[in-house]
């Protein structure tokens, strides 16, 4: 659900309840459209309950919000025949009835295209990488692209908006409000706002923030039940179990050397002889130094859950919650040895030592000389971090 339309709806639900002439006597509740037969009954499944049969009737009065709108003073006349499924929905029964009196629909394709433009703002207009240093109203973030690291400058004001990732949560929307004495070095951050011309500083709007794990390991065992897969650890050979979640995003990693080109890789003293998956950068970022590995992951089609089988390589980035043997994926990069062997070209190292590592932080030594893989992928910047 996005965090938007979920306290956009709460918030009307609030100002329907204090008005008598708008709600008489009667439940409300807000949730999302599972099942539905036009102008007869509706079945909702409201965030954290079970659903719920509701019957529509020809008294019943359908309006249409926006996404982001908290009351009705621009909601236009709909018809029951409107609701989708997947539509989020405030409705209001009749008392003592499962009658639906009111229901107020926000379009999940009005929401999807809300969150996409969303995003692509948060592209254009925004920078993120590992926090470097802090000085001030000053914030230093460092990326790491195949031809090494860059630094970029956020600066923060007393307007800017901050929130931060909670150990265990894996959702952008689930963010909470914060402040910038919060933000540690090492964490992963994401800032918007005026851009400078070259896309090296940002006057921030809005900051997000958190503390992030990136582990790689071998497949063993998937559980299409629980959503749920047993991974060997590369480095330490400890069990970690991922969960997977609907809120979870998978990536599948390309076949680069079948295709030809590797993103980022440089020809004898020339150019890159590859780019970005499907060509052309995200927007609003140059294409000179390359994509960052968060922009190529970015830029990686989706792939499914069933589509992971044992013995793949994966790297998974998660917030760091209490147990350290389970991990919530916030992204999930299958088939990816190859991006496991882009960090040991780049790092120098021939084999990794560590599986683990904070946003950036190395997770141990070097043992027998061999990479830290956890440090080198964190600070990659693999955090997941977006709208």
């Amino acid at each position: 659900m996005s965090k938007g339309a979920g306290t956009a709806l709460i918030l009307l639900a609030a100002g329907l309840c204090r008005s008598a002439a708008q709600t008489p006597a009667g439940r409300s509740f807000i949730g999302t459209v599972a099942a539905f037969k036009p102008d007869t009954r509706a079945e909702i499944k409201p965030d954290n309950a079970a659903p719920v049969d509701v019957k529509l009737t020809p008294d019943t009065v359908a309006q249409r919000v926006a996404p982001g709108e908290t009351t009705l003073k621009n909601a236009a006349a709909a018809k029951l025949t409107d609701l989708k499924i997947g539509d989020r929905v405030l409705v209001t029964l009749e008392s003592a009835t499962s009658n639906a009196r009111r229901i107020v629909i926000m379009s999940a394709d009005d929401i999807g295209k809300r969150d996409e433009a969303d995003r692509q703002d948060w592209n254009a207009r925004g920078i993120s990488g590992i926090v470097a240093a802090r000085n001030g109203n000053t914030i230093t973030i460092r990326t790491r692209s195949l031809q090494g690291e860059t630094r970029q400058t956020v600066t923060v004001s007393g307007q800017t908006k901050f929130r931060r990732y909670a150990p265990d949560s894996v959702k952008f929307a689930d963010a909470k409000p914060s402040n910038p004495d919060a933000i540690s070095v090492g964490d992963q951050l994401r800032a918007r706002g005026a851009k400078s011309a070259d896309g090296q500083a940002v006057a921030a709007d809005e900051v997000v923030f958190g503390t992030f794990l990136t582990v790689a390991g071998a497949v063993v065992s998937v559980d299409t039940a629980t959503k749920e897969i047993t991974m060997r650890e590369t480095g330490t050979g400890k069990p970690v179990v991922i969960e997977v979640t609907s809120d979870s995003r998978i990536k599948q990693m390309p076949n680069f050397p079948a295709m030809g080109a590797i993103p980022g890789r440089r020809g004898p003293g020339g150019p890159p002889t590859g780019g970005f998956p499907g060509g052309a950068p995200p927007p609003g970022m140059p294409p000179a130094g390359g994509p960052t590995v968060a922009q190529m992951v970015e830029m990686m089609p989706a792939g499914k859950f069933e589509d992971v089988r044992p013995g793949q390589t994966l790297i998974v980035s998660s917030t760091k919650g209490a147990a350290s043997d389970r991990l919530t994926a916030i992204v999930l990069v299958a088939n990816a040895d190859m991006l496991v062997r882009m960090a040991a070209a780049q790092s120098g190292a021939g084999t990794a030592a560590g599986g683990r590592g904070g946003a950036g932080m190395p997770s141990g030594g070097m043992a027998g000389g061999g990479m830290d893989l956890g440090g080198m992928l964190g600070g990659f910047g693999l955090s997941g971090i977006g709208p």
